[in-house]
């Protein structure tokens, strides 16, 4: 077992070519970080998406995506550089995405990124890197079971999937819509599928839903339906904008970022164990913790500019599994260069200006893999009746609750109505409350019950005399 702070990082079981602690060639360490940028999906994906669902303008847009660059690259340099030590990339996740379109639609964003903040301290609080008062780990235990994170997913990727499709069509009296702009969106899927498939093992494969992208806008601007967006209103550097939406807090909505904080940091732990396994490294609990303490400042001071919070990629972890490139200088650079972007306006604005059908598309494929990574998680699961008392109930009623009648939800405070419209909210305080009382506070009293029952039948009865 090598200490936190072996030099050694020769792999044990073949798993890794470059060690954690080694360097490659300057021309090699760009390309490799260039491919973990380009494999961070949500980060080309999610701020369009937000956009969409609370109707910004594509300067607000602009302004998310920026930070999102910003929020990525500081997280990516604390958990590559001192704080982690591990070839961790981090990124936007759709738990907070869901979350912030929740919230921003009843509260303002200005509300739902206070909100984040509020959260992150708390969270931060829990996860001080120090043995006797890192208390996320202890807490996280309740809520890793593949039971409740494998029926979240699916939730999320329903929920979500009524920003995707709808958007193929493009808006009603805008130009392609209808029929042209569903052949870009088809031709955008496609190129996505057509890459995970026959992409190999490299790049094509890892940054299939940027090149989706990329064919798609192309396709799009070959047929009249798009033309590059007019960035000259843009300085070519700036700072991203401080609270570009406001400040406010809502408590309602920091329980709700809780959850997705809640969900990042226990997906991240599993990331830290598995990756630093494949360096023979131990992943003791003040080093899980000083991961998790990045994680959280970086998303909080990442909120302030309007930033989707993040968490460890798992799509990342595969470009290192599958290239066995485990240089943390490499994904330092990747860090690095979202740093740069984040100080490019330009660069956020093409991104926001992207066609409308395109990011649709891919975003649709996105969150159909989120949707089965749920149901992947299920797959592990042992359905007996208890687990099925758990998953059933919050999961129908966690996607009936879009369909409440208005004159219900228009009755309920802001707060409140925000919380029961919220699929995400609901799935979440329900399969807590019911993995918590059937599986572990009820199972284990069942089955010490079954278990004298069985006991007392085996026994053979005393002889008569």
């Amino acid at each position: 077992m090598v200490s936190d702070n072996a030099s050694d990082n020769a792999p044990t079981h073949g798993v890794l070519r470059v060690g954690f602690e080694d360097r490659l060639p300057p021309g090699r360490t760009t390309l490799f970080g260039i491919q973990h940028l380009l494999a961070l999906t949500g980060i080309w994906i999610f701020p369009a998406a937000l956009g969409s669902a609370l109707s910004l303008s594509q300067g607000d847009v602009g302004r998310i995506v920026q930070a999102c660059f910003l929020l990525t690259g500081i997280v990516t340099v604390l958990q590559s550089g001192r704080m982690l030590r591990l070839p961790i990339v981090q990124g936007p996740t759709a738990a907070f995405l869901v979350a912030l379109i929740a919230a921003g639609g009843s509260e303002g964003l200005g509300t739902a990124f206070g909100s984040m903040m509020v959260a992150g301290v708390i969270f931060m609080a829990l996860t001080i890197p120090a043995r006797r008062l890192g208390l996320f780990g202890h807490i996280a235990r309740i809520a890793t079971s593949p039971l409740v994170f494998g029926t979240l997913f699916v939730v999320i990727g329903a929920q979500l999937a009524g920003i995707g499709v709808s958007g193929w069509f493009g808006a009603p009296g805008t130009e392609g819509f209808g029929g042209p702009n569903f052949a870009v969106a088809c031709v955008t899927v496609l190129t996505v599928l057509a890459c995970l498939v026959f992409g190999g093992r490299g790049l094509v494969k890892h940054g299939a839903i940027v090149w989706g992208i990329v064919v798609g806008s192309l396709t799009a601007a070959a047929t009249g339906l798009w033309s590059v967006p007019d960035l000259s209103g843009s300085g070519a550097v700036a700072a991203p904008e401080y609270l570009p939406f406001g400040f406010g807090v809502s408590w309602p909505v920091v329980l709700l970022m809780v959850m997705a904080f809640l969900q990042a940091g226990t997906e991240a732990m599993g990331m830290y164990s598995l990756v630093g396994g494949w360096g023979g490294q131990r992943m003791t609990l003040d080093r899980t913790n000083r991961g998790l303490f990045a994680e959280f400042l970086g998303s909080t001071v990442g909120a302030a500019f309007g930033g989707i919070g993040t968490t460890s990629y798992p799509e990342n972890a595969a470009i290192v599994r599958v290239t066995g490139i485990g240089s943390r200088f490499v994904t330092m650079t990747a860090g690095g260069f979202a740093i740069v972007l984040a100080f490019v306006p330009p660069v956020g604005l093409f991104i926001a200006g992207l066609p409308g059908p395109v990011l649709s598309a891919a975003s649709t494929v996105l969150f159909g893999i989120i949707a089965m990574s749920g149901v992947q998680l299920l797959s592990t699961v042992r359905w007996d009746d208890l687990n099925l008392a758990v998953a059933a109930p919050a999961f129908i009623i966690a996607l009936g609750v879009q369909f409440l009648p208005p004159e219900i939800t228009e009755s309920l405070p802001d707060s409140a109505a925000s919380i029961l419209t919220s699929p995400m909210m609901v799935a979440v305080i329900l399969l807590l409350v019911l993995h918590l009382l059937v599986n572990i506070l009820l199972r284990p009293a069942l089955e010490r019950r079954a278990a004298t029952a069985t006991d007392e039948a085996t026994t053979p009865a005393p002889a008569a005399h």
